[in-house]
Formats: C-alpha cells, structure tokens, sequence
C-alpha cells in the first residue's frame, strides 16, 4: 500500500501515524497490495475553496474525499489502483474534537477513515448507508486503537 500524506495545513501533525492508519485501513478492507492514495493536510482557506468549487457549499469542512479508480472492498483484484485523495484540515479537526469527547489527533483518524470509506463508495445519505458506513467506520477505529492488530 502507498500512501502518501502531504502536510500543507501549517500546523503539526504525526504524518507517520496517519499514514500506518491509512495503510492499515486499505489492508483492513482487502484492497490490492499496491493501491495508492493521497491525504493531504490542508489550511482552512484550502478546505473552503475546494468545498465551494466541489460540493457548492461555503466555508471549511473537516474532509472531502476525490475517489478516482473504482476499487471495490474486499475484491483484491489483480491490478493495482490509485484510491482518490482525501483533503483534510487539521484546524477543523481540533475545532470539532471536544464535542466528540476527544483530541484533535482522535478526531483526524476518524476524518482519514471516513474519507477513505468515501473513496470505497460508502456513503451515508440514507439511513441504511448511514449505519453501514458508521458502523465499518466505528470497527476500523476500534481495530486500530488495538497494537496487535496492526502490521506497520
């Protein structure tokens, strides 16, 4: 798995943690040994551009996720893909982190893994999508926070 972070946010961030989970979450949904994807940090005037000229909306979000080869979980195929880019801002990220009862290095795992479910297609508009997606989302998390699960 190649994962590269580029950290363009401005403020400090452990890359090294948050490329093990990005990897460990690829692994963790069967994707081809030698997928790649790009997280990049970005500032929140970064986030607001992107989130206007992509989504239509105003203002910083926490994360966008740009999907490009269509790889499906669990189906390690015989080709390897390029997953999508993940925007994400630290900045929001420490923002938000209190009303969900942790720091913002918590909080930027939980953006990573959902912006990488985005790139595998899960969505969450609908009630059934939205158990799905947070459910897959709150087991990575829970994998994660265990040392012997991981391989990196």
């Amino acid at each position: 798995m190649t994962v590269d972070v580029l950290n363009e946010s401005g403020v400090e961030v452990d890359v090294a943690a948050l490329t093990s989970l990005c990897r460990f979450v690829m692994r963790r949904m069967r994707l081809h040994p030698q997928t790649e994807m790009t997280l990049r940090l970005v500032d929140p005037e970064t986030i607001a551009t992107l989130n206007e000229q992509w989504m239509g909306k105003k203002g910083p979000t926490d994360v966008l996720s740009f999907p490009m080869d269509e790889l499906t979980p669990g189906r390690e195929g015989p080709e390897p893909g390029y997953l999508g880019d993940i925007a994400l801002c630290p900045q929001v990220a420490e923002q938000q982190a209190p009303a969900a009862g942790h720091d913002r290095d918590d909080e930027m795992a939980l953006l990573a893994v959902h912006g990488i479910l985005h790139l595998l297609g899960y969505d969450h508009a609908e009630p059934e999508e939205h158990a799905e997606m947070f459910g897959i989302q709150g087991r990575l998390l829970v994998e994660w926070a265990d040392p012997a699960l991981r391989e990196d």
